[in-house]
């Protein structure tokens, strides 16, 4: 170690000041040997945590990392401050591997990012090993730590390797970091990855900068992106579920005389890094990304998040939402969605974890979210108290801010016709349930489909985890068709 005060090594790397809340602490622990969870939100300096360390000690710490996209942009920061740095991954040219490796080898890299993948490989953990017995290892960092759990929004199978490096690196601190970790998922990061009487370090979610704002999609949603575009400042991010949306809305929005770019997997690699650097680099640029690589890009001046579909989930969500306003300025978080989302977002989890306990879990985070979109409720309570956190009203969301809130009605006799019609069935989907309500109607008025989700919601009745949104009366139901009592909601 320097001996340098931090706060000196602080501004003489990065020119600030002061530390934001909780990066001071998880710093001095790990310089005192000690393993940490960090949760904080986005824009709080995660990265810093890890950072900082490797400065003061002039060693190297080791960056595990879901995304080769955020590794290279972290990277190229550092480097532009004069900080040795660098990303090892499988499109890496074989000379800047070489040069990695020797610069390695010399002592000379502070910062070395991987994939989780990478760390299977035996020429991986025999360079860890290397630098462990040569005494430069400082810390271990996993970012991005909420994929290690099958309880999270976004779980990766390679994370849940990462426990190995206890036994490869022994004696070495480890720090994990995530955004946003439900008490649930704390409790996993912390077993998996097998941290020992870590310093837990967890903020607010809360970020006071940001508007969210929900709204069904209309069924031509241009004119509605196009203005939520041009209120917007700085850099504009979309995120659409599929590749083909991505090219679509990129397609139409450059019709519409934007120069929005694509960016996605199926993407050539110079293709994406050319969209990748037009969305740094431009003053007001739009990027429409799928999911996965719109979490990869970092820049603090997007003023507006806008998703094409229904997220996943409420964590995935803020996540996602909280690449807006990182630098403290207004930032809007806008959602269009349908209730076909669901259907189509249910089908492929039931095609992907089928019926696991995993893809159980999925279905009902699915069904919390849309609940969220279609409630009355402050979005961001409602979001944070996803992830089990318990916040008053924000006085900035679209619900907070309606002129008149909209207004209750009971509901209980329609809910009574409702559950007598799925007893009939003795399990029904929900579109032949919404049909055949429609058929018994002369009217056409009632919200049938709506109204079934708030019952799912009530535990009155289940819905089955396949994706097939196959719904069953519940002990409960059937209690509340004895005996109904009121049921308030504004639809």
């Amino acid at each position: 170690m320097t001996g340098e005060p931090l706060e000196q090594v602080l501004q003489r790397h990065f020119g600030w000041s002061a530390f934001r809340p909780g990066q001071r602490e998880v710093i001095e622990a790990l310089l005192a040997g000690r393993d940490a969870l960090a949760v904080l939100p986005t824009g709080a300096g995660k990265s810093l945590c890890y950072q900082l360390p490797a400065l003061a000690r002039q060693g190297l710490v080791v960056v595990a990392s879901p995304l080769v996209a955020l590794m290279q942009d972290q990277v190229g920061q550092l480097q532009r401050r004069g900080i040795a740095a660098a990303c090892l991954h499988r499109d890496l040219p074989a000379a800047e591997r070489q040069d990695l490796l020797q610069r390695l080898r010399q002592g000379r890299l502070r910062l070395l990012y991987l994939a989780p993948e990478r760390l299977q490989l035996e020429s991986t953990r025999q360079l860890l090993e290397d630098q462990h017995d040569a005494g430069r290892l400082v810390a271990l960092a996993v970012d991005e730590a909420h994929c290690i759990s099958a309880w999270g929004h976004d779980f990766r199978p390679d994370y849940r390797r990462l426990g190995s490096l206890r036994h490869l690196c022994q004696g070495v601190p480890l720090v994990a970091l995530s955004a946003t970790a439900a008490p649930q998922v704390r409790a996993e990061i912390i077993r998996l990855l097998q941290l020992r009487r870590p310093l837990v370090q967890v903020h607010s979610a809360r970020r006071s900068n940001l508007a969210y704002a929900m709204a069904p999609r209309p069924s031509e949603p241009l004119p509605l992106v196009l203005e939520a575009l041009a209120q917007a400042r700085g850099a504009r991010l979309i995120y659409a579920r599929t590749r083909r949306a991505v090219e679509s809305w990129a397609q139409r929005l450059q019709q519409a005389g934007l120069e929005a770019i694509a960016y996605h997997a199926g993407l050539e690699p110079a293709a994406r890094q050319a969209a990748l650097e037009h969305f740094q680099q431009q003053p007001q640029p739009v990027l429409v990304a799928t999911v996965a690589f719109g979490m990869g890009v970092d820049r603090a001046d997007v003023g507006l998040v806008l998703h094409l579909d229904l997220p996943a989930s409420a964590e995935g969500y803020l996540q996602e939402s909280g690449r807006a306003g990182r630098d403290g300025q207004p930032a809007r978080c806008l959602v269009l969605y349908s209730a076909a989302d669901r259907i189509s977002l249910g089908w492929a989890l039931a095609q992907g974890d089928g019926r696991s306990e995993r893809g159980e879990l999925a279905q009902r985070q699915l069904r919390r979210m849309e609940a969220i979109a279609e409630g009355d409720s402050c979005r961001e309570q409602a979001l944070l108290r996803a992830v089990g956190e318990v916040v008053g009203p924000c006085g900035r969301c679209d619900t907070c801010l309606q002129a008149a809130p909209r207004q209750q009605r009971d509901w209980s006799e329609a809910a009574s016709q409702l559950l007598a019609a799925l007893q009939q069935s003795d399990g029904c989907d929900l579109r032949s349930l919404t049909r055949e309500l429609k058929q018994q109607e002369a009217s056409q008025d009632e919200r049938w489909g709506w109204l079934a989700r708030r019952l799912v919601q009530e535990e009155l009745i289940s819905e089955s985890n396949d994706g097939a949104q196959r719904l069953y009366l519940r002990n409960t139901g059937r209690q509340y068709l004895r005996r109904p009592w009121p049921l308030f909601w504004a639809a």
